[in-house]
């Protein structure tokens, strides 16, 4: 026999958006310095995503991070494509980010890609960019 279970449970629950505040970085000496929280904060998430290559740290989870270093040693026509979806898939785990568009590449040195993007979020457009070492 299977048991009955009412849906009381499931009643009066309202999902409230937590504050996203977090220690803010100085990118230039690595220092932490204070708190922030909104649209900065999400800038610094974005540079550290593309910092970090997924499944490398075990103190991140999987979803977090890019793939880039299997791209070493890869042709250009081959790696553009790939790192616009790469960059793509790593920044729409975040749920603050609704899209990443308007990819230009443009080569700055034989083995290193320079890409730009813009990232559509919650609080309005952030532009970006990530050099990348092919």
């Amino acid at each position: 026999m299977i048991p009955k279970v009412s849906d009381t449970l499931r009643q009066g629950f309202t999902l409230a958006v937590q504050p996203d505040k977090t220690f803010r970085m100085d990118g230039a000496s690595l220092r932490v310095a204070g708190r922030t929280d909104g649209a900065e904060a999400l800038a610094q998430a974005i540079l550290l995503i593309l910092s970090t290559e997924r499944y490398r740290w075990l103190i991140h989870s999987w979803n977090y991070g890019v793939e880039l270093a299997s791209l070493i040693g890869k042709d250009v026509e081959y790696c553009i494509p790939e790192i616009e979806r790469r960059v793509r898939e790593a920044l729409l785990q975040d749920d603050r980010v609704r899209a990443v568009e308007n990819f230009s590449f443009s080569q700055p040195a034989k083995r290193k890609i320079l890409v730009s993007f813009t990232v559509e979020t919650v609080y309005g457009k952030i532009d970006a960019e990530q050099e990348v070492e092919i």
